[in-house]
């Protein structure tokens, strides 16, 4: 077995173990406040530090590219309630231009 399978497998079964833990540990109580406050602002965090790292990072140093510009049209759309795909092909459209101007 390669090292990458043992990878996928040892995180799915991570995945299992943590997605089994809360009911297994509340037994259908509720949630103290305090961590439902944390947990709330877990998703958007996470969900930042993914953009940001996807927008801004090249191998181990930080750059602003093609990519920067896509992210700002992508954050406009959002900002405006624009439909997603509208969004999507928007971003992916600038981004490419930049790309292809820019190279």
């Amino acid at each position: 077995m390669t090292r990458g399978w043992l990878v996928v497998i040892l995180a799915g079964a991570a995945t299992l173990a943590i997605k089994a833990a809360g009911p297994l540990l509340l037994g259908g109580r509720a949630l103290p406040p305090r961590l439902l406050a944390v947990l709330r602002l877990l998703a958007p965090a996470l969900f930042a530090a993914l953009v940001v790292t996807q927008g801004f990072a090249r191998g181990r140093g930080v750059t602003v590219d093609a990519r920067a510009g896509g992210l700002l049209v992508a954050a406009a759309g959002a900002w405006l309630r624009a439909p997603a795909i509208a969004v999507l092909v928007g971003a992916a459209a600038v981004t490419a231009a930049l790309r292809f101007f820019l190279q």
